[in-house]
């Protein structure tokens, strides 16, 4: 009966783990992830080669890294996409008190690498971002607040939602990483809009970081050295910047072919930040555009499967991790293209580093549990039998 009704196939009594999982799961998006990461390893064989000669490393150390890094990565995504909602609400929240602690104590323990920016923990063999494993875990339990204050003398959800955000944004803004803060800043916003804010309330957030960003402008060397420099009518070609258009450039629709780029050689950041320059100096527009076309069906496939999702907090949870998965790719190439101000922000899956891949695996595992077909009617159909 629940297959006639809802026109979806119940998960049968007894069905193995496994089989469950492969009928249930989003395999257009599932293989856009893979894809990417495999992307990844390709461009870091040209990215990373001269990085490695510089500091005395074998070739393909960076390559070889990253291939570890990844492969714990799509693990930890097929395992966390095989969890139910619930879980992925308990390991979400569970995962936010940890790297909220381990965020709180960066400037007790942490290390800039001289950067400028206290955001890791060195660990001799291994260094971690924080910030990337919190940024997941934040929209699960913001999500979770949201869809709690809904309910029928549920608590303030909302409210506290927004006091968790100016928290975690206050401990990311003093590393500085305004990056980062403004990736949760949107992914609260997004979660907010889609369940139901005031368009007033959102003006007002908006109203309130334009005004953080004129003050992080007045009073950050930091951040105002980047605005400027984004501002700037020229573009002085020494720095990464104007190496990174200068290769974009370069490259053209097919790219100077494998092997022959030369920006590489030149940005310290080419196998992180600016991996998306190499790939067009190299590969050309072609590469480019099917970067940005996976990224564009995780994200859409994404939001329309999770239209039909009934439950609050699934729906808000998934719509939340889409937008942050989404637009963390966008800012990156964005800055490489000089359309964004810089910053050092990665690539999903393809930029070079244990936290950023590991967390985006995560991140993927979320959306791809949030999103795997359930026993339900389409919430239209839902609202449709109320009238």
């Amino acid at each position: 009966m629940t297959e006639m009704v809802h026109g979806v196939l119940p998960a049968q009594a007894g069905e193995p783990v496994l089989p469950r999982w492969w009928r249930t799961i989003d395999k257009w998006s599932l293989t856009a992830a893979f894809l990417l990461y495999g992307m990844g390893l390709l461009l870091g064989l040209a990215a990373s080669v001269p990085l490695a000669t510089r500091n005395g490393l074998p070739p393909f150390h960076y390559v070889d890294r990253q291939a570890v890094f990844g492969l714990v990565a799509m693990v930890a995504m097929v395992l966390v996409s095989m969890m139910s909602p619930a879980n992925v609400r308990r390991f979400g929240v569970t995962g936010f008190m940890i790297f909220f602690v381990a965020l709180v104590l960066l400037p007790f323990f942490g290390s800039d690498f001289g950067k400028g920016a206290t955001r890791w923990f060195s660990f001799g063999f291994i260094t971690i971002q924080p910030s990337e494993f919190l940024k997941p875990a934040f929209v699960v339990l913001v999500a979770w607040l949201m869809a709690a204050s809904q309910e029928i003398n549920g608590p303030p959800g909302k409210a506290l939602s927004f006091a968790v955000a100016v928290v975690v944004v206050g401990f990311l803004a003093a590393q500085p990483d305004f990056g980062q803060s403004a990736l949760i800043l949107f992914s609260w916003g997004v979660i907010y809009f889609v369940a139901g804010a005031p368009i007033v309330l959102l003006t007002s957030v908006g109203g309130l970081v334009a005004g953080g960003g004129w003050l992080a402008y007045q009073y950050s060397d930091h951040f105002a050295k980047r605005i400027n420099g984004f501002l700037a009518s020229e573009v002085d070609p020494r720095t990464q910047i104007g190496y990174a258009t200068n290769a974009i450039q370069e490259g053209g629709f097919f790219g100077v072919g494998v092997g022959n780029g030369q920006v590489k050689w030149s940005l310290p950041d080419a196998h992180t930040d600016f991996i998306i320059a190499v790939a067009a100096e190299e590969y050309g527009l072609i590469l480019v555009m099917v970067i940005i076309g996976l990224y564009a069906l995780i994200v859409i496939r994404s939001l329309m499967r999770l239209m039909k999702e009934r439950d609050p907090f699934i729906r808000l949870a998934g719509t939340g991790l889409a937008c942050i998965f989404g637009i963390q790719a966008f800012v990156n190439m964005g800055v490489a293209a000089r359309l964004l101000p810089a910053k050092g922000m990665t690539l999903p899956f393809v930029s070079y580093g244990g936290s950023s891949i590991i967390a985006a695996g995560i991140t993927m595992g979320m959306l791809l549990a949030f999103t795997r077909s359930r026993p339900q009617g389409q919430i239209g159909d839902f609202l449709g039998r109320g009238r």
